[in-house]
């Protein structure tokens, strides 16, 4: 909808409530090809030097997965980020930011979604 692609993106914050779901939410963003988000990961793509550094944060977990707080943890990140204010876990020159959140489980699927695009003010 925003006419944006993944390769736009300067950074993100995925909800990793397991180190799994890092790796999944890298193919499901469009990352990566589906299946090589594994390889992805392991090359150093989210690492803070790399392709497109994912929960400079350091995740959900690192945090205690603080369910009702998740959402707001993670853009509160970004938009440190686009502020240039986040010192040792500063992404250089971040513009564009993603955030995927979610919650339940209906299947195999999560059972909410909430995708949010944040872009630093010119």
């Amino acid at each position: 909808m925003s006419g944006l692609k993944p390769a736009d993106m300067d950074l993100a914050e995925v909800h990793d409530a397991t180190s799994f779901c890092e790796i999944y939410q890298m193919e499901m963003l469009g990352f990566c090809p589906i299946g090589q988000g594994g390889p992805f990961v392991a090359s150093g793509a989210t690492m803070l030097d790399g392709v497109i550094p994912t929960n400079t944060s350091g995740g959900l977990v690192s945090k205690g997965h603080p369910i009702g707080a998740t959402g707001i943890s993670m853009l509160y990140e970004l938009c440190t980020q686009l502020r240039g204010e986040a010192g040792d876990r500063q992404v250089k020159d971040a513009e564009l930011a993603i955030q995927e959140n979610g919650g339940g489980i209906i299947g195999l699927e999560e059972a909410a979604c909430s995708v949010t695009i944040l872009e630093r003010s010119k």
